[in-house]
């Protein structure tokens, strides 16, 4: 599905240029970008979370365009409107996460390189913040500056982390890795209902994205696999590395959320205390989706990466904290 999905409460900015690309192993993904309308001051791109998908970002994206930024985005393998690794579409689905970094390639090479006018920056959110992370650490990132917002460095109130893990990994070993986690179903946080979500405190921006994937369910991934849970496990051991911060050199603003219930704030926290090249802000009144969150946090998140990203070369940003 290649088109965009408009509601009444959240329509896409203007001149929208949709397409797909091919990675290196065959998958199809969705893409889009926007440029805007007058001389840029470089490109933004955006890589969404574990189950999100472009809709949900339009108001971002008008943001983004309005600070004179051309915007691209995609949605990674297993979600949104891009291919899916499974039969079932409701299973977002990855055997490892290096495959995202063949969607990063394709991306990167089919789009940003093609399209996008330099400086090029990055911001990404919670599952694609990890993988930005991951690129940056081979030294393959083109970005000239990551924005990461609830970077998935470790996942939030496991209670048996060890053991959480050795079991996704037994799982896995059997065959059992195309089932969702224990307990797992097809239904998406989005489409649970305000009430109790870890997502968002801002009821309007909540339905806004249940409306989205009420008009175009096909959007929508439900919990994740076994796999893709192991696949992040695997990951964010590497995190875990004492040495893993070192080689990620692209300065980077890591903006942690203080309520947040799906990733650690305290591994987001020692994680960007090892970064060369780092500033980290806590937003104490967000959830997960900092984006997706009240006026006022997300004013927060604007004052920060407005002094991050200019539109030119600046000077390393010193470490730095906000409560």
């Amino acid at each position: 599905m290649l088109e965009l999905i408009e509601t009444s409460a959240n329509l896409a900015p203007p001149g929208a240029v949709v397409s797909a690309v091919r990675t290196s192993d065959g998958k199809t993904l969705r893409v889009a970008s926007w440029a805007p309308g007058h001389r840029t001051r470089g490109t933004v791109a955006i890589f969404q979370g574990r189950a999100e998908f472009i809709e949900k970002y339009f108001e971002t994206i008008a943001e983004l365009l309005a600070r004179g930024f051309q915007v691209a985005t995609m949605d990674w393998r297993g979600q949104g409107g891009s291919e899916r690794e499974l039969a079932n579409p409701r299973k977002g689905h990855v055997d490892d996460f290096s495959l995202y970094q063949r969607d990063l390639d394709a991306f990167t090479e089919q789009v940003v390189e093609f399209l996008c006018p330099q400086p090029w920056f990055a911001l990404a959110h919670s599952m694609g913040a990890a993988i930005l992370l991951e690129q940056a650490h081979r030294g393959r990132s083109p970005f000239q500056r990551l924005v990461l917002t609830a970077p998935m460095i470790d996942l939030a109130r496991l209670r048996f982390p060890r053991i959480a893990r050795a079991l996704a990994d037994a799982l896995d070993m059997v065959g059992l890795g195309a089932m969702f986690i224990p307990g797992g179903k097809e239904t998406s946080l989005a489409e649970e209902g305000f009430a109790g979500n870890k997502l968002t405190s801002d009821a309007a921006r909540f339905a806004r994205n249940a409306a989205i994937l009420s008009k175009a369910p096909q959007l929508a991934i439900g919990d994740p696999t076994i796999g893709w849970l192991n696949a992040a496990f695997r990951q964010m051991k590497q995190f875990a590395a004492p040495e893993y911060p070192r080689g990620a050199r692209a300065p980077a603003l890591l903006v942690a959320c203080g309520q947040d219930e799906i990733v650690s704030l305290r591994a987001i926290e020692r994680f960007a205390a090892r970064l060369e090249v780092a500033n980290l802000i806590t937003i104490p009144a967000a959830r997960h989706e900092i984006l997706m969150e009240q006026d006022a946090a997300r004013a927060q998140f604007w004052a920060a990466f407005d002094a991050f990203v200019p539109g030119a070369v600046a000077r390393e940003p010193e470490r730095g904290g906000a409560g």
